[in-house]
């Protein structure tokens, strides 16, 4: 790769899906073939580029420092111009971005990308604008590519029709638009009493803010919270997601389990950028509050999984306490335990988005109705499960049933952090963080431990109900047909939570380095700003 090239990687995440579904709106429906290797592509040079940008980011500049890669669009530095940030957090993100949404597609190319049209366009937006969130540098184009992210999302939610996926969509809909709102309100309260948007100019400038506006920027912040508590799905804000994820299609709801995490990922970086122990009167900020909904979160997410009757709303809870954990470790304001939770936020996402393409096949012949078979539309939308012109490739039991549950086995036991997978080593890094302050947290953290130790728990003790009842109560007759593109994409995901159990150190050393860099917000300043103060 040239010089030149290498200088405009951070953008390609953002421009290629972009232009690649502006292609694919050109393109007939009965193009699929020609879409589905278009987005294959496409994948692969993401999964390309977030894997270089998270090896320069884990070897650090020049003489290994920590720093961060900044792209200047038309060449306007910051504050004043458009700014991408590739760090460590935001590389760490790219990364765990690219897999589960490569693993989504190949997922969809066995049935799903033709129950409906547009998937391969709606699908390659929804990865631009996660992408973006996680790589811009300023909230107004957090904002758009939030709002990318969300219209592509509705789409996709509603993919294969069917009454069911229409009442959740409603909801979602809803619920998101409102959470656009308080966005906006927020940002225009935000710039109103700061004057600024960029993050490493807001961070510069919270400190000197006057104190007759900083009631009213706190209030600013706060109703940005409440937009980003919704995305992150925290109780009792993300009461809807269960019902949502479980309602769409495997595919879409695999790539869903990111859209709770971009949440969590923006209050992590406003929260420890803006509010960091140098912000004068405005440090600590909310940061009580991110505890006490995300510990709430975490309860009701492990009451959830034992509650739930369909495997779909199981793991849509999982998702739920997965995002309540990582926000109550920032809401401790525990940095030695930050690194863990950022281990086990990647590792339970992965084993997520597993499961749910695994819950679709067991369900596929004891429930089509509430799938999809329904269609609105059975003149226009082909249905998935009755598609007459694909070819059986997969293996009929007892080997792909025996496969699928070996999938099934490890997926949740990284969710329910048991060892030893890579979720128990993220949640023991969590534990050593917290144990390892002996000051005023100290009976905090152990409430904490107890907490996370009662999720894993209840999820493991639901999970393998359902396992028992998929797998070994299965009838004879109820045969699983598993396509090669389904075997491709799970195999995909699994394979990544073994490789961070087996590199669990090395990978470790990187979440925990992430976290010491989150609480370093002056170099993060200094590498977007270059020094203008």
């Amino acid at each position: 790769m040239t010089p030149s090239l290498l200088e405009h990687l951070t953008i390609l995440p953002i421009i290629l899906p972009l232009i690649a579904a502006a292609i694919m709106l050109l393109l007939k429906e009965q193009r699929y073939k020609t879409k589905a290797a278009l987005s294959l592509a496409v994948c692969a040079a993401i999964l390309g580029t977030a894997l270089l940008l998270l090896q320069e980011a884990s070897v650090g500049g020049s003489g290994g420092s920590d720093t961060a890669r900044v792209y200047s669009l038309g060449n306007w530095a910051a504050p004043f111009g458009i700014v991408l940030v590739a760090d460590r957090l935001s590389t760490l993100m790219l990364a765990l971005i690219a897999v589960v949404g490569a693993a989504g597609l190949i997922f969809a190319l066995a049935r799903w990308d033709r129950a409906g049209p547009r998937f391969h366009a709606l699908y390659l937006l929804l990865m631009m604008g996660v992408n973006g969130a996680v790589l811009t540098g300023d909230l107004f184009n957090l904002f758009v590519f939030f709002e990318v992210m969300l219209a592509a999302s509705y789409g996709l939610l509603l993919h294969g029709s069917g009454e069911k996926r229409v009442r959740a969509g409603l909801g979602y809909v809803a619920i998101n638009l409102t959470a656009s709102l308080f966005f906006l309100i927020g940002v225009a309260l935000v710039y109103g009493t700061v004057g600024a948007l960029n993050m490493a100019d807001l961070a510069a400038r919270v400190p000197y803010i006057a104190a007759e506006d900083r009631a009213l920027f706190e209030t600013g912040c706060a109703i940005l919270g409440i937009a980003f508590l919704i995305k992150a799905a925290a109780w009792p804000l993300g009461l809807w997601l269960p019902g949502a994820y479980s309602a769409a299609s495997a595919p879409v709801a695999a790539v869903f389990t990111l859209l709770s995490k971009v949440g969590v990922y923006v209050l992590l970086r406003l929260s420890m950028l803006m509010f960091h122990p140098d912000s004068g009167d405005s440090a600590g900020l909310g940061q009580s509050v991110l505890l006490v909904l995300g510990l709430a979160t975490v309860i009701f997410g492990g009451a959830g999984v034992i509650a739930a009757q369909r495997l779909e709303r199981v793991i849509g809870y999982a998702v739920m306490a997965s995002s309540g954990t990582v926000l109550a470790i920032v809401g401790l304001g525990q940095a030695n335990a930050l690194g863990g939770a950022l281990f086990y936020m990647t590792a339970s996402t992965l084993a997520s988005a597993a499961l749910f393409l695994i819950a679709e096949i067991l369900v596929r012949g004891e429930d089509r109705a509430a799938i999809g078979s329904d269609a609105f539309f059975d003149d226009e939308y082909t249905d998935p499960f009755e598609a007459d012109d694909v070819e059986e490739v997969g293996r009929v039991m007892p080997r792909s049933l025996a496969l699928l549950g070996a999938f099934f086995a490890l997926a949740a036991l990284v969710v329910a952090s048991m060892p030893p997978l890579a979720g128990f080593i993220g949640k023991l890094g969590i534990f050593i963080g917290l144990l390892e302050d002996n000051g005023a947290n100290l009976p905090a953290s152990w409430w904490v431990i107890g907490i996370l130790t009662f999720s894993s728990f209840a999820t493991l003790i639901a999970l393998v109900r359902f396992g028992i009842d998929g797998f070994w109560k299965r009838e004879e007759d109820n045969i699983l047909v598993v396509r090669s593109p389904e075997f491709v994409a799970i195999g995909g995901l699994i394979a990544c939570c073994l490789w961070l159990t087996v590199a669990g150190g090395a990978a470790l050393s990187y979440a925990e380095h992430t976290g010491d860099w989150l609480t370093r917000p002056g170099d993060y300043v200094a590498a977007v700003l270059k020094g203008r103060l």
